[in-house]
């Protein structure tokens, strides 16, 4: 069996004692990005089994539109990451 060599560890175990590997990880040509993927992504930045720098660059996404994903998370939890919510969990911002 052949596996690819990866920088970092090829799985982590979270705080709730589930196992994260690299495996569960989104194909690297998703385009739809539902919720449980976006959650997925956070998970795997914030426990170290990836590098943001790799997460950007093999699915195409900015810093913004991933930290707007980490913020979203941090604030109201995995439910704010639903398009059908976001403008439930939107800040007004005032000027």
């Amino acid at each position: 069996m052949y596996l690819k060599k990866v920088t970092g560890p090829r799985a982590v175990t979270l705080p709730d004692g589930t196992i994260l590997s690299r495996a569960d990880l989104p194909a690297r040509d998703t385009r739809r990005w539902v919720a449980s993927r976006k959650a997925l992504l956070v998970k795997a930045v914030a426990s170290g089994l990836i590098p943001l720098k790799d997460v950007l660059e093999t699915y195409e996404l900015s810093k913004e539109e991933f930290a707007l994903w980490c913020e979203a998370v941090a604030r109201h939890g995995e439910v704010a990451l639903k398009v059908t919510a976001l403008q439930k969990y939107r800040q007004l911002k005032v000027d």
